[in-house]
């Protein structure tokens, strides 16, 4: 029914300025946008030779590549490409060939941004050819708030994929686009989880009111089929000091779980009736929780000899009918929870405050571990969760089947953030050790692992200085690579306007889309890529 989806609460993303900003306004439609003018031609790229696959020991780590921030900033400022696939190889592995031949007719692939407007004067798949996956692009419509707000999603139900600012909803048809509903909220978003019920209700929070001091007061059910709000109930408070600016939030089963500072509350989906509330037990106090077909809790465990001391921090699963916990993990002490990748199989990436380590650990149904290891290669900080607030479910370059974790990967830096992750790992659950490496990429292009279907890692391939986005298949026994879909040239640049940090993706039915972290209000001249969309 749905990919794997956005973050579990309003978080701005790494490059901009956050905040709700004043009340919302309604949506509406931006004035008609001028024809853009069309570039000078460029020039075609250069062949890309990737790195002779290598078998046996610890394959070595690629050589530092041109940041993707960077990179990604300067396609919106390319507007024509040069023709040409780029190979992708694994050590041990035969290189493939991405799509179709090496040349392509000069078409107005556009910046992503302007000039010249939104997608009704902008051709995302002028110039497609054969076997390329059909783009469909969509720009955000609705007047914002000052330096623009974030945006949640993309979540899939149906033949619907729904994105949501603070100030409302908007369904589109997955096939093309086109507008289905929209539903404007009265109140501020406050709240998001990652992904709905198995039946496609949403649960989100909302503000009291409008005003930017407003707190979290309410609960709302959303049927993102069809757009219509269901149930709203106020929170009750779990005690005296119960009070939030904002809500974290997940679903399992029938049980949306709604954490704020030290408590922790849990509610049916379906009616919304209380289930269960805060329980602190050994004085560990809840702190975060993932939803999906488990639901896993996160809390901190304080050290009673010392307030000034970080404490510990417990890993468990929880019964989503009761809260109850059926295991529980503790860290050992000074060890931080940054991310949860995968639920099942439970892996978690921790992180050391000394800042130099990190470590992931595979977990067994029962709760005791498989492995726990520290990589030898670099993972993005939405991954590791260090030095990024995104929720604990944030990262989206990731998969994992019975046996292995991949995660997008890259040469560790000086820090624990890697933001070129221009490979992928395959990391053995039993063992904590590589099975595999991708080789490295050409610069400028970062992979993103979304899932594993059929014995296959279907991955992302960001747009590179001549390349536009597309989605690979890996074999999950060695890596060995296949060309998925291919976006049309043309699509370049709209892609390359969904930045790495603060985009939001979702892989669900053979579809893959891109939502834009944070949106501006429309201009003439000047689009506000909201959401992107190619495949079956």
């Amino acid at each position: 029914m749905t990919g794997r989806t956005s973050g579990p609460r309003p978080e701005p993303d790494e490059q901009r300025p956050a905040g709700f900003g004043p009340p919302p306004a309604p949506f509406a439609a931006p004035p008609p946008l001028p024809p853009p003018a069309l570039p000078a031609p460029s020039a075609p790229p250069a062949p890309f030779t990737p790195t002779a696959p290598r078998s046996g020991g610890r394959p070595r780590l690629p050589r530092p590549v041109v940041a993707v921030g960077a990179a990604l900033a300067l396609l919106a400022a390319l507007l024509l490409i040069g023709g040409g696939a780029y190979r992708l190889t694994v050590r041990g592995g035969p290189a493939q060939p991405l799509a179709g031949p090496s040349g392509s007719p000069s078409v107005d692939q556009g910046d992503g941004k302007g000039p010249g407007g939104g997608s009704d004067s902008y051709d995302p798949n002028a110039g497609i050819r054969t076997g390329e996956a059909r783009v469909w692009v969509r720009d955000n419509q609705a007047e914002v708030a000052g330096a623009g707000v974030s945006q949640y999603g993309p979540w899939r139900v149906g033949d619907t994929v729904v994105s949501a600012i603070p100030t409302g909803l908007t369904g589109y048809a997955v096939a093309d686009g086109q507008e289905k509903w929209k539903l404007p909220l009265q109140t501020p978003l406050c709240g998001v989880p990652p992904a709905p019920s198995a039946h496609g209700k949403l649960v989100v929070g909302v503000k009291e009111s409008t005003s930017e001091s407003s707190r979290c007061t309410h609960l709302q059910q959303i049927d993102l089929a069809t757009g219509r709000a269901g149930w709203k109930i106020a929170l009750p408070p779990e005690n005296d000091h119960d009070t939030t600016t904002q809500f974290e939030l997940a679903i399992s089963g029938d049980t949306v779980v709604v954490g704020r500072p030290a408590v922790m509350s849990g509610f049916s989906v379906t009616d919304g009736h209380k289930l269960f509330g805060t329980s602190s037990p050994n004085g560990c106090y809840p702190s975060a929780s993932a939803g999906g077909s488990r639901l896993i809790g996160i809390r901190r465990c304080p050290d009673p000899n010392d307030v000034h001391a970080r404490g510990q921090e417990m890993v468990e699963e929880l019964d989503p009918a009761t809260g109850a916990a059926r295991w529980s993990y503790k860290y050992a002490p000074d060890w931080t929870v940054g991310r949860v990748l995968s639920v099942d199989p439970l892996v978690v990436a921790a992180h050391h405050k000394d800042k130099k380590t990190w470590n992931l650990t595979a977990f067994a149904a029962d709760g005791t571990v498989r492995s726990q290891s520290t990589p030898a290669f670099g993972v993005s900080g939405r991954c590791n969760g260090f030095g990024n607030a995104s929720g604990f479910q944030e990262c989206y370059a990731a998969a994992a089947d019975a046996d292995s974790l991949y995660i997008g990967a890259g040469k560790p830096g000086t820090t624990l953030d890697t933001e070129v992750t221009d490979q992928v790992v395959a990391v053995d659950l039993n063992t904590g050790k590589e099975r595999w490496r991708t080789a490295e990429q050409p610069k400028g292009r970062t992979m993103w692992p979304l899932a594993v279907e059929d014995g296959r890692v279907l991955t992302y391939v960001t747009p590179g200085n001549n390349e536009a986005g597309a989605v690979v298949s890996l074999a999950a026994a060695d890596g060995a690579s296949q060309p998925a879909l291919q976006s049309p040239a043309a699509a370049r640049g709209a892609e390359g306007v969904f930045y790495p940090h603060g985009i939001r993706i979702a892989w669900a039915g053979g579809r893959l889309f891109l939502l834009n972290g944070r949106v501006n209000s429309p201009e003439p001249r000047k689009a506000s890529r909201a959401i992107l969309s190619f495949g079956k």
